[in-house]
Parts: C-alpha cells; structure tokens; sequence
C-alpha cells in the first residue's frame, strides 16, 4: 500500500471525482455513511456521544457522519466551531445546511462567539474530534488548544476522524503533545500516513483504522510515491514454494560470523534463524570457546573455528558462500575491530553486499572511517541506539528516518530501523513500512533471528533489497504467532525462530 502526502492524496481525490462523474458533495455524504458505520461499530452502547465539528473539509466530513446518525436513530450532541461566522469552507457549508435541512435547525450547535460554554464531558462520553484533519498545516491557535486540552483532560473517550486534531501528518517536527487531541481510534480516511508509524504519535493516535475510499486505481498507480507499507502479496512474490527437486546446494550457503566470550547465545540464534528460513548449509565461524556451544545447540550447522580463544580475530572468506551475515555477538575488541576493517576494504573491492547487524555496527560507529567500506546494497539492521551511535543522536523518530534517507542514498546501502513499524531504508529513495510483529519482539536475540533470516533468504538467490523487506515481514509475522501461544509477556528469541516455518507457510499459501 502506497502511502501519500496530503497533497498527493488531495490530487487523487480530484482525478478520482473527474473519472467517476461524482460531485464533491456525494463524495463526502458517501465517506459520512462509512464513517458513521465505523462510529457505531466503536461506540459503547451506555455512552453519551458529542461531536466537535471544525469549520474546514473535517467538519464537513463530521457532519455528514453526523447526520447518518441521527438518521440511523442516535442522538448525538453536534458542535459546529465557526468563531467569527464566516470560517466555514464551501464543504462545510454545504454540510451543514444539508443537516438542517434532513434534521432540523437545532441538530448543530453552531459556535460563532469566543465566549461560549463547551459541553460537560466525561469518563462516559464518546467524543468525535472532526475539528481539523489533515488539512491542518500548522499548530492550532489558541482557542483551539483550549478546547483540545479540555476534551484530553475530560477523561472522555474519543474517536478521531482523519487524524487527531492538531496532528500535522506532513511535518511531524516541533508539536507539543497537550496541544493534539489524544485519541482512543483514529479513522484515517482512504490510508495511513507515514505520522502513523512514528513512536512519539502513538499516544496521540490509539488505535488507528483505516475507513476505505474508492480512489481511482489509475490515480494511485500514477501518483509519485516515496513510502509504502509492506502487505502479504509483496512478500509472496518473493517466497516462492520450492522445487520438489531441491536440494540443499540449491538452497544456499550462508556464513554467520558470530559469538564471543559470553555472547554465543547470539550466535546459536542467528543460526538457527538461518537454517528456519530455508538456508541449505549454514556455517557459524566464532573463537575457540563456542566450539562446544554450536556444536550441542545447532547441530544442523557447520561450525568454522577462529584463532582467538575469546574473540573473532579473523574475518576471511575460505571458501564461496552466497550469503555474509557479521554481528550477532561478536563483541568490540579490538582485534574484531582490525577484522572487520580488513575484510570490509576486501568486500568492497569484490563488490559483495553483507548483512552487518548488533556489534558489528558497534565496531564501525567506533571507528567510523570503516562507513565508506560498506560494499553497496549492504544491509544495515540497527534499532535506535545502534543508529545513533553510527550517524549522530536524532531529536524523532521522523529525524532519525530522514537521516537514514540521507545515509542510505550516500553509502549506496539499505537500511532496516528495527522497531514496532521497521523502516526499510533503500540507496533509491523509496522507504517501506513493515506492519507485522507484536510488542512480544520487545525480548533479547529477537535482533539476531532478524539476522539469521536475511542472511537465509540472500543465500538462497533474494537480492538484498528484496531481503530487506521480507526478512522483516517474516520476522514480525512469526513474533505475531509466538504471542498467540505465550502471550506478550511469555515469547523468548527461540520461539520466535520455531514460528518462522508457520509464518512462511501462511505466506505462501
């Protein structure tokens, strides 16, 4: 799924009223009927409903809701904000009227003074906050702040239309949180906005569903793009069933290099991540004191030992393998350090893309000249922390996307930011939004199974930014169904890497 600007979705919405002969009053009065559909779904049976009404294109949308509503046989209290009484847009002009005219007068409490009383609200109120959605591009004035803070401080709960009043989806920079609604649903009209996948907004979104808009199929595939959310049918593209022939020289070989003194534990999850995935031969090269660890706990791998008794003190490729895992475990010392600088200068030179994930990263932000080293279409896996000690400390979620935007087309690699919605970060601009995984992934080596599985699907013919996108799709999926058998408190690493098989086979099927 694409994910717009609200400028690029406004111009679909206008190509998609030209291609279907409806006018813009229809279009509203039909997304009045889905939204007011979606309210009822949501209510509390016991709870007085109030609708807030902004003087722009939300308004309107609130209004038509509205009016389905009364029509339907609720009764909601409708406040209509108009302070000075000439503010409405021609949408919301035209909505109102529509209502009066269904309903009576006395459906709108049409606000038109400073001074006026808001309406008494409480823990057994559901508010509808259709004050300002997208359209909104700068901070609400402060009469509008007054009226967000009452409805946040109320305790009431509050379904959002479009996106919590106040939240500015196109410059998620510089907002203070008192000042947006804090919604309990969000119903984001036609798709999701990138805002949606950031970790500051998700006390100000809730919940958020998505209320379909048929937008013209044309004007989606033609409209220029740089996000998208990962769905089930772009992963199976890449999963392909296998040949009933194979074998497992067909299905690849990957080498991890991986553990050290007190972190083999890394290493023997990546590992078995790898051969979950459909990696034919994996092999693990670790220092002398995993030999006993790997061999005991997977036995199904290969294990290359390193000179170093505690640590990896050589990174060297002795035979060919299609696939080049670094990082679970592997510790910083400074012989690993000298390492990997002298493998990655070789890399480089044979143009041979890795996946570098955990320590690995480490090893590079301490000696940050190893950067321009990185073979292009490397794949980079960092949560937060690793990122920032790589590229410098950033202020947002939103900053820190940027900045691998920026990282990502210079070093010519893909960036993977893990978190909840795991950004995708490719050297061509395009960004993709993983939607899978569960807050049980929040559990230590989940990092290393992420590992294990790139570097399975590379090895077995995956090109890197493929890879990238359905190692963590995969991944996720697998966390989803690791919490329906533990709950979220109960998933460790390995359960997720004995769901990995279930999570490709519901994706294939």
């Amino acid at each position: 799924m694409k994910i717009f600007s609200t400028h690029e979705i406004n111009e679909i919405a206008k190509l998609t009223l030209a291609e279907s002969n409806l006018s813009e009053q229809q279009f509203i009065e039909i997304l009045g009927e889905s939204l007011a559909t979606e309210i009822i779904t949501s209510m509390i049976p016991e709870h007085r409903l109030v609708m807030f009404a902004g003087p722009e294109r939300c308004g309107a949308y609130t209004l038509a809701a509205a009016q389905q509503l009364i029509m339907q046989g609720y009764n909601p209290q409708v406040i209509l904000f108009n302070i000075g009484g000439n503010r409405l847009s021609s949408q919301c002009k035209l909505m109102l009227e529509n209502i009066r005219s269904a309903c009576g007068d006395d459906a709108v409490n049409e606000i038109t003074e400073m001074q006026f009383a808001l309406p008494d609200l409480s823990t057994e109120v559901t508010a509808i906050d259709g004050i300002f959605g997208t359209e909104r591009t700068a901070p609400l004035p402060g009469g509008y702040q007054s009226i967000v803070r009452y409805i946040n401080d109320s305790g009431c709960r509050v379904i959002s239309i479009d996106v919590p009043s106040g939240l500015i989806v196109d410059a998620v920079e510089c907002m203070i949180s008192r000042n947006i609604i804090h919604a309990t649903i969000t119903l984001a009209i036609g798709m999701p906005r990138v805002a949606f996948f950031m970790r500051e907004n998700h006390e100000l979104l809730g919940t958020w569903k998505v209320v379909p808009v048929d937008y013209s199929p044309n004007a989606i595939k033609k409209a220029p793009w740089t996000f998208r959310m990962l769905e089930r049918a772009d992963i199976r593209h890449f999963l392909l069933p296998r040949d009933p022939f194979e074998s497992k020289a067909d299905a690849g070989s990957a080498i991890l290099f991986a553990g050290s003194y007190g972190m083999m534990g890394a290493a023997v999850l990546a590992a078995r991540s790898a051969l979950r995935g459909g990696c034919g031969k994996v092999t693990v090269h670790s220092p002398r004191v995993g030999y006993f660890t790997m061999q005991n706990s997977v036995p199904c791998a290969l294990f290359d030992c390193d000179p170093g008794d505690v640590a990896i003190t050589e990174i060297e490729l002795k035979r060919d393998y299609q696939s080049v895992a670094i990082g679970p475990g592997l510790g910083t010392a400074d012989e690993t350090i000298n390492a990997l600088e002298a493998f990655l200068k070789l890399a480089n030179a044979n143009s041979r893309p890795l996946v570098l994930d955990a320590d690995a990263l480490n090893c590079i932000a301490i000696r940050q000249d190893m950067l321009k080293h990185i073979p292009v279409m490397s794949v980079l896996t960092p949560h937060v922390g690793e990122f920032d000690r790589l590229f410098g400390r950033q202020p947002s979620s939103y900053a820190r996307l940027l900045r691998a935007m920026e990282v990502a087309s210079e070093l010519q690699v893909i960036i993977i930011i893990k978190g909840r919605y795991s950004a995708i970060v490719r050297p061509d601009g395009k960004v993709y939004i993983n939607p899978t995984g569960s807050p049980a992934l929040a559990s230590a080596g989940t990092g290393d199974v992420l590992t294990g599985l790139l570097a399975s699907f590379m090895a077995r013919g995956m090109r890197p930014e493929f890879a990238a996108c359905a190692a963590p799709y995969v991944h996720g999926l697998a966390g989803e169904l690791a919490a329906q058998i533990h709950g979220t408190y109960g998933v460790t690493a390995s359960d997720v890497i004995d769901q990995i098989g279930r999570a490709i086979k519901s994706i294939i099927e």
